[in-house]
């Protein structure tokens, strides 16, 4: 038996639950499932297939249905068992919940009602992504799923052209192609990338390659599965010193140095205080 019944206080517990192999599941998470007072799930025939998987009873509980069409009257039962002094557990379908999951309103409402709420963490499509993809993880900025109608897809991955950090995506197999098309119109062909499917489960693979080049694979067929995208930051032009330096003379002829800094600093997106030691250099040689 790998849970333990164990005393919850009263409260919201988030649950993370496997993406795929149902044995990611944290032996804390199979805690907080067996002992919670009530149970509330995305989907909850996944939640109970999951339990049923690692042997934990529901002991007479029901599994309340939580998820976007549920309305704000599960979510205000919920809050009002935990004033009550009950504890409840909530999981996504897959993963952590919240991220492009269901429970942000219910979190809000507990956390506005002055009500403990914590988290028994769990596996997440985007970290795995990023663990296993070959692009930079020191920065990211995760998109959730884009837009399905073309126009509105290149217009939100253009607005995305400047992050510095790898963007993350969730994408629908039947999409795939079609996205990875717009993101090479709209960031450059030539950015790295990589499509990750079925992460954790029995078929996981993983594509790198180009934007170009995915493009090119995926062009004609859709992959089955679960679908992470992750495409590398942009890549800032270099920065002439000559330049910023005739720049900056010119621009401290008719201001302050505080002024002139400024102006340069944020015409050519460099940290100020790059540019403060420039104009202090001037100084020294007049």
């Amino acid at each position: 038996m790998n849970y333990q019944k164990i005393p919850l206080a009263a409260g919201l517990y988030f649950v993370g639950v496997p993406i795929g192999s149902a044995r990611d599941i944290t032996l804390r998470a199979l805690d907080v499932l067996a002992s919670a007072d009530v149970l509330a799930a995305e989907d909850t025939r996944s939640l109970r297939k999951l339990m049923d998987i690692h042997g934990v009873p529901l002991n007479g509980r029901q599994i309340v249905a939580l998820h976007d069409h549920s309305g704000s009257g599960v979510q205000d039962k919920l809050v009002a068992a935990i004033r009550d002094g009950q504890s409840v557990a909530y999981a996504s379908e897959a993963g952590m919940p919240l991220i492009a999951d269901p429970g942000f309103e219910l979190s809000r409402g507990v956390g506005e009602a002055g009500l403990m709420l914590t988290c028994a963490p769990g596996p997440s499509a985007v970290l795995t992504a990023l663990a296993l993809a070959g692009l930079p993880t020191d920065a990211f900025f995760f998109a959730g799923f884009l837009p399905n109608a073309k126009g509105a897809r290149l217009t939100a991955l253009q607005k995305l052209k400047e992050v510095q950090g790898t963007l993350v995506f969730y994408e629908s197999p039947k999409r795939v192609g079609a996205m990875l098309r717009d993101a090479a119109q709209a960031l450059g062909g030539t950015r790295p990338a990589a499509v990750c499917r079925e992460l954790t489960k029995k078929f996981e693979e993983i594509q790198r390659g180009t934007l170009d080049e995915l493009t090119e694979h995926y062009s004609g067929k859709a992959p089955k599965g679960e679908i992470v995208v992750l495409i590398d930051r942009g890549r800032l032009p270099a920065v002439s010193e000559s330049d910023l330096t005739s720049d900056l003379a010119n621009a401290l002829e008719t201001n302050s140095m505080r002024d002139a800094v400024d102006m340069v600093a944020q015409a050519y997106d460099v940290p100020r205080r790059q540019v403060y030691q420039a104009a202090l250099e001037l100084g020294k040689e007049t």
